[in-house]
């Protein structure tokens, strides 16, 4: 097969995205976070790269009708219905609650004539990509696809296009055999197919893998699939050589050096300077998330109202900074879990605040300067998800936090697996425990909570962004 350094990443959301003024101007602003900032540094030493990303708002789809682009990257105009169907219906509604394990089982899911035309759209919406890559890709290019958003991808694109080298991330859980199990078989059957037709399959964790190595297991008729060790070896009737597909296990890390100099700007100093003026040298329970289901903020919440009322103690000692900005709003189950939160915040103020004390102070603003600041003062970081493809926020305090934290951590988390050695580990569902162990946080001696944060900032920074991305390039086969 002829080699090529080219790279194609296929993701959902790319790394920049366009404003339209008034006047009819575009203008391009480069994407936040993290994973798109080392992504995109990782690209840029790869000679062709190529970003290819879907069209997110009208500014972006007015840009692709214009034929205005940026170098590397290039937006797929999708038709906005079958956008909404392929990101909120299937994706969002069904992929992510199916790996995450958050069905309601006895009302949920239902899958009726509604549910497959959407995934109708979602198929439609991964061929989009699988089309966009075939043609962009030289040959023997190599092609990194991203997340459950395009878990049909690999598939589709192995079948336009033989010659390419195709990895697959998950940056979710995988769904348990018994969880898989809940969808239709031919969307699992999908689902597994699309997969494997990637040379390479990564997860954050071995007990992701596993789970995926579990679901091969789950096919019919349409072919026949192995799994053993850490490969799947592979046959499809529909017209596929017999193959191997490599599943790996890349746990992706924080850049720590761009982490503190982001924490150390100007803007992030004036928010850190308010809070410590409204926590007034207490200690601080620090936790950042979206309001994600999956991310446990009530019991989170009803774990710190059991500590105040246990350990009296820290009654007016102790605040809890909650940053939890909103997520998915479109879905009426997350605009209530959005006001749960806010009501719990306010009853856990009023039952235990004093004129002079406020238990917890909680932001639902996507406010990123705030959350680092929280970061910086963190005395103790909570970490509780129910079920989590890595977790970065666990990996980023210890980073960031300037006296050192003790990181409480939930069995529920990816990170757990690097980092519970030196983390208080909980069960996610155990309100009690994890009181227990935020009181356990808080007493910590200093010098054993310097030394453990220490560890947790090595542990956090060992595979950052690029080279996150390097280690998939070099085990693609």
């Amino acid at each position: 097969m002829p080699s090529s350094s080219q790279v194609l990443v296929a993701a959902n959301r790319g790394p920049l995205s366009y404003a339209l003024d008034a006047d009819g101007t575009l203008s391009a602003r480069r994407g936040g976070g993290g994973l798109v900032s080392g992504l995109s540094a990782a690209l840029a030493r790869q000679p062709g790269a190529l970003w290819i990303c879907a069209a997110l708002s009208d500014a972006d789809r007015e840009a692709v009708r214009r034929g205005v682009s940026e170098p590397g990257v290039r937006m797929l105009d999708i038709d906005p219905a079958v956008y909404d169907d392929a990101y909120n219906a299937i994706a969002n509604s069904v992929l992510w609650f199916t790996h995450h394990h958050l069905y309601d089982v006895p009302r949920e899911p239902v899958f009726d004539a509604e549910f497959h035309r959407a995934w109708t759209s979602y198929a439609a919406y991964n061929r989009a990509f699988a089309e966009a890559l075939a043609e962009e890709a030289e040959q023997g290019a190599r092609v990194l696809v991203q997340d459950y958003h395009l878990a049909l991808v690999p598939g589709l694109l192995r079948e336009l296009r033989p010659d390419l080298r195709i990895a697959h991330f998950t940056h979710t859980p995988w769904a348990s055999y018994d969880y898989l199990r809940i969808l239709p078989s031919y969307v699992r059957e999908e689902l597994v197919w699309g997969m494997l037709g990637a040379d390479l399959v990564g997860f954050h964790t071995q007990e992701w893998a596993d789970a995926f190595l579990a679901s091969v297991t789950l096919d019919d008729a349409h072919g026949a699939a192995a799994a053993e060790g850490g490969d799947v070896t592979h046959e499809r009737r529909a017209g596929w050589s017999r193959r191997t597909t490599a599943v790996r296990v890349f746990p992706l890390g924080v850049d720590g050096d761009e982490l503190r100099a982001l924490a150390h700007r100007p803007e992030v100093d004036g928010k850190l300077a308010g809070l410590r003026a409204e926590v007034a040298g207490r200690r601080t329970i620090v936790r950042v998330d979206r309001t994600e289901l999956s991310k446990n903020i009530l019991r989170g919440l009803l774990a710190y109202r059991e500590l105040l009322a246990t350990r009296p103690e820290w009654r007016g000692r102790v605040v809890h900074l909650a940053s939890a900005y909103p997520s998915r709003q479109d879905l009426v189950v997350y605009r209530a879990y959005t006001q749960a939160v806010r009501d719990l915040a306010a009853e856990i103020n009023a039952e235990f605040g004093t004129p002079d004390w406020q238990p917890v102070l909680v932001s639902v603003e996507d406010d990123f300067a705030r959350s680092l600041a929280a970061y910086r003062l963190a005395d103790v970081a909570l970490v509780n998800p129910v079920r989590d493809g890595m977790n970065l926020v666990a990996k980023e305090i210890p980073v960031v936090s300037e006296a050192g934290c003790a990181l409480v951590l939930s069995t529920g988390a990816g990170a757990y697996g690097e980092l519970r050695e030196d983390a208080l580990t909980v069960n996610p569902y155990d309100v009690s425990e994890t009181a227990v162990a935020l009181h356990a946080a808080l007493t910590m001696p200093e010098a054993e909570r310097a030394e453990r944060t220490k560890r947790l900032a090595a542990a956090a920074t060992a595979l950052p962004p690029a080279p996150w991305l390097e280690a998939q390039l070099q085990a693609l086969p």
